[in-house]
């Protein structure tokens, strides 16, 4: 290790310096062809010829040194920068020697022996000459080769790999196996202890220990990387994370246990900086693949809200499925573009018709259900933002209520199967307009399902949604990238939250096992505190001096939402992340009667108006920070 060290040292203080002067490289190849005639000698003439008459020998090949030169004149390779050398710059090597050898060879023949130059064999010049060449040329291979391990390894990153079983040890043979990787690897962390202080692949392996930041840094870690079977374990150990965040050692993170290929070797870029919603403790999520293929493979399948957050990632989901044909809905023209790019990208061979247009449009509405006949609908289209919906009730009601029931009634008019409705948290004990009125959309998916027997209505609520669009990652990310501050309503606010996919795969999962009628709510996990989310992606930055700031609550915002009516029970299903809620049913023609009633004040935009009725068909509806509290 300190010969290594050494050379490094040694390498890295010569090509910190300037090209060598011309003088110096003509020297090195002078040097080479005075050695290289040497060694031709003896392997031509014999160890005795060279000890007798080593002197004799040596003044010859020096006295051929001119007629060499001449030939390095015409070419100017010792103008080249040995460090850079091409093949151009080998080529023109062999031709400068060439010129010297047929000068030298030509003198021999025109001047007798031994008055200049003592009587050589002619085949001593020609293996004097292929010595010269190949030295010449190894030198400066040599040092390119030298100064391009150098200048790589200055730019390496030394890390130490988290995991000692298959992934780490994947990760370690891609890394030493590719020359320009961007690490090096110092060691091996074993999170069981097993291995701990043998040596791997040349590493030291070390337990997690409370010293182990110092050994880290003793051992110039810069970064860990996690391998892929050990990120759960990793997410779970807080005070681990904590100290390398302090200690300014950067964690990487390869891809998810499911999606990482052993067979295959590591890319580069399968390894990234770890973002906050890496390091949030979660559970695994598992879903009965073969049920959910079973039920979309084949099929017809409109998405709403296709564009948005949980919209496109349905998108992705349910397109791996090869459904018959897809058809997708949203009004935000620019992200259905997208989506259709990544269609013609990715699924070339699924009918994928993109329709630009609003769910509340009956008319386009019902142009779509005649025309496709879709067997399954998700329905993920719905404006969710508290400030804006408490701000346009009037809207709120029409698109989310209006527009929910628009698709539910066509629906069950053409014959659909199955329509899985995404909710959400705060429809329970709302406490803002927007919670309210994904409410009212599951009163009345819940009375219409009671009301006929050929669509089976369903119903899934969940929390926040990781990197979801306004959410408040993106939000800490952009008020980072301008130096703060991050602002965070409330010190006590508290959120649940699950990765986009995650929360797809239970919609999917939910939509195979309900039979029509059922909310599913899904569990969360832990709740996270977002002041202490805020000051994780702060240190996970390495910004210095940003300060998180307490703005207030905001309009009909709460500080922790409920996933459950105090007045509702749960019943377990197959599947442990998922419950159903046993909730307040509602007759069908009163559920009709109430949305007809608020889809006509809407229409007014009387806000009071508005919210009055609604407070009327969901009492457990109480404001919270809002204007509208004078109406509890």
């Amino acid at each position: 290790m300190d010969i290594t060290n050494t050379i490094r040292g040694i390498a890295n203080w010569y090509f910190s310096k300037k090209a060598l002067p011309y003088w110096c490289v003509l020297a090195i190849d002078c040097s080479i062809i005075v050695f290289a005639g040497m060694l031709a000698t003896y392997f031509i003439q014999g160890g005795n010829s060279l000890s007798t008459h080593f002197w004799r020998h040596l003044l010859t090949w020096v006295l051929t040194l001119p007629f060499f030169i001449v030939g390095m004149r015409v070419f100017h390779t010792y103008s080249g920068i040995m460090r850079y050398s091409s093949t151009i710059d080998l080529v023109r090597q062999a031709f400068a020697l060439i010129i010297g050898f047929v000068l030298v060879i030509a003198f021999i023949e025109l001047v007798p022996y031994g008055s200049i130059i003592h009587n050589t064999r002619r085949i001593t010049f020609i293996v004097m000459f292929l010595l010269s060449l190949f030295g010449q040329w190894g030198i400066r291979i040599l040092i390119k080769y030298l100064y391009e391990v150098v200048q790589v390894t200055n730019k390496r990153t030394r890390v130490a790999i988290y995991g000692v079983k298959e992934g780490g040890l994947s990760i370690a043979q891609s890394i030493l196996k590719n020359p320009k990787s961007r690490y090096e690897i110092g060691g091996f962390i074993s999170p069981d202890g097993s291995l701990h202080s043998k040596y791997l692949m040349g590493t030291k392996v070390r337990r997690i220990g409370p010293h182990i930041i110092q050994h880290l840094k003793k051992a110039g870690i810069k970064a860990i990387i996690v391998s892929p079977l050990q990120v759960d374990n990793f997410r779970e150990n807080e005070e681990l994370i904590n100290k390398l965040i302090k200690a300014n050692i950067k964690i990487l993170m390869m891809n998810s246990a499911e999606e990482w290929d052993p067979s295959k070797p590591i890319l580069q870029e399968q390894i990234k900086d770890v973002e906050v919603e890496d390091l949030l403790p979660r559970d695994k999520i598992e879903v009965d693949i073969m049920a959910i293929g079973a039920m979309l493979q084949g099929k017809t399948i409109l998405i709403t809200g296709a564009a948005g957050s949980i919209g496109s990632e349905m998108v992705h989901q349910v397109a791996k499925f090869s459904p018959k044909h897809l058809i997708l809905i949203d009004v935000a023209e620019t992200p259905m573009h997208d989506v259709r790019l990544y269609m013609n990208r990715k699924y070339p061979d699924i009918p994928c018709e993109t329709i630009v247009g609003s769910i509340c449009a009956p008319a386009l509405m019902e142009y779509v259900f005649s025309h496709y006949k879709p067997e399954y609908v998700f329905h993920a289209a719905a404006y969710k933002h508290v400030p804006m919906m408490e701000n346009n009730p009037g809207v709120a009601i029409t698109n989310n209520v209006y527009g929910t029931r628009v698709i539910a009634d066509l629906a069950v008019k053409y014959g659909t199967k199955k329509f899985v409705m995404i909710s959400t948290d705060k429809a329970v004990n709302p406490t803002n307009v927007m919670g309210c009125s994904k409410r009212i959309c599951e009163i009345y998916c819940q009375a219409l399902n009671a009301h006929q027997q050929g669509t089976q209505f369903i119903t899934t609520r969940f929390g926040n949604v990781l990197g979801s669009n306004g959410s408040v990652i993106p939000l800490f990310r952009e008020q980072l990238k301008n130096g703060g501050p991050l602002t965070v309503t409330h010190p006590d606010i508290i959120r649940y939250f699950m990765l986009i996919p995650e929360a797809c795969q239970l919609v999917l999962e939910a939509g195979t096992m309900g039979k029509g009628g059922e909310i599913y709510i899904f569990d969360m996990g832990k709740p996270v505190r977002i002041a202490d989310l805020a000051q994780r992606m702060i240190d996970l930055s390495g910004a210095k001096d940003v300060e998180i700031k307490f703005t207030g609550l905001r309009d009909g915002e709460k500080l922790y939402e409920e996933l459950l009516n105090d007045q509702e029970q749960t019943l377990p299903t197959i599947h442990p992340k998922i419950k159903i809620a046993r909730v307040r049913e509602y007759p069908y023609e009163q559920a009709l009667a109430n949305e007809e009633t608020l889809f006509k004040l809407a229409a007014q935009y009387d806000d009071m108006a508005i919210v009055k009725k609604m407070k009327e068909i969901v009492p457990e509806y109480k404001s919270q920070h809002s204007k509208y509290e004078v109406l509890d």
